[in-house]
């Protein structure tokens, strides 16, 4: 089959096409003849070197993927040959072939194309686990979302304003902060110009918001405790601004907040099938209802996964970017 591998840590130039063997389902497993994959951030430090595959995952980048069952593994339950699916995978995405854990597939949602299947698990699926069951998001809620036109923020937007929570949200632009609102955010706050601690506490009475995801981490933190409600919940999924933070404890101390955070792909197939679960009860029908989408900024070949790469570090994009393979 062909695929695309990292030829050593570095810039976008060292993904490059190859020939691979097609892997073999394992216990559990299923094979995947993959329609389309997903590029995320986490693809990106891979090939960088600073995020190496967890013990027994394919050294392939790609962490999500849409096609067709083509083989079972030994064990493989809940799924059969011939159902389209989109999967979460810890590797191997960037191939014509993939293995996934068989609790790991969902359905493709009717009336999304193949594209738009293989731009779901791994933002839905962190999302969910971070925003709703570690954040603790419900209706009424005040939230605030990081990196609103990512991938991870366009679908969190979404999520928490069909499940009745205001969204704020933060972004590069002033265009890219009308976008947020576009998408169901009642206020876009352009970061470069604009306070978001000043602005959600201006809009909450000075109450602050109830949940916080965030993807930047570094001087955010402290910045978060600021903006956030009394009992309120801080989430962090990414370190994109860096892994060090300064924090004022009192502050923490006197509002009772909670500040946690997440990885999703090291867990073991078992934590992961209830996310899987979680999402497939919860967001499953809100696809299909057209109340949330995944939003396609770009698509490239296989071949030019480089160029979907050097598009992803520009920042340049909303929503998801995306490679199609069949």
């Amino acid at each position: 089959m062909q695929a695309v591998e990292i030829a050593t840590p570095g810039g976008p130039e060292q993904l490059r096409l190859t020939t691979r063997p097609v892997p073999k389902p394992g216990d559990g497993e299923v094979l995947i003849r993959v329609a389309a994959a997903g590029i995320n951030r986490p693809d990106v430090v891979q090939r960088q070197g600073h995020y190496p595959p967890p013990p027994g995952a394919s050294d392939l980048p790609g962490l999500e993927v849409a096609g067709t069952v083509v083989a079972l593994g030994p064990n493989a339950a809940g799924v059969k040959l011939g159902d389209e699916v989109t999967a979460l995978l810890s590797g191997g995405g960037y191939a014509e072939y993939a293995t996934a854990a068989a609790p790991l597939c969902l359905p493709v949602p009717a009336g999304l194309s193949m594209v738009e299947a293989a731009a779901l698990p791994e933002t839905y699926f962190t999302v969910w686990t971070n925003l709703f069951e570690r954040g603790g998001c419900k209706a009424g809620d005040d939230v605030l979302i990081h990196g609103g036109t990512s991938g991870i923020g366009t679908t969190a937007i979404q999520l928490a304003k069909a499940m009745g929570a205001r969204v704020f949200a933060t972004a590069g632009t002033h265009a890219k902060a009308r976008f947020c609102e576009e998408i169901g955010a009642v206020r876009g706050i352009d970061y470069r110009t604009e306070d978001f601690v000043e602005i959600v506490k201006n809009a909450t009475n000075d109450k602050g918001v109830d949940v916080i995801l965030d993807m930047v981490a570094s001087t955010y933190v402290q910045r978060n405790i600021e903006a956030a409600a009394v009992d309120g919940r801080i989430v962090v999924i990414a370190i994109l601004g860096g892994a060090r933070a300064e924090i004022m404890m009192n502050k923490i101390m006197m509002k009772r907040l909670t500040l946690t955070g997440s990885t999703l792909r090291p867990r073991s197939v078992a934590q992961k099938a209830m996310v899987a679960e979680g999402v497939k009860r919860n967001v499953w029908p809100l696809l299909a209802a057209r109340r949330v989408r995944p939003i396609i900024h770009a698509t490239f070949p296989l071949a030019q996964a480089a160029d979907g790469h050097r598009l992803m570090e520009s920042s340049n994009h909303i929503g998801k970017i995306m490679l199609t393979v069949a």
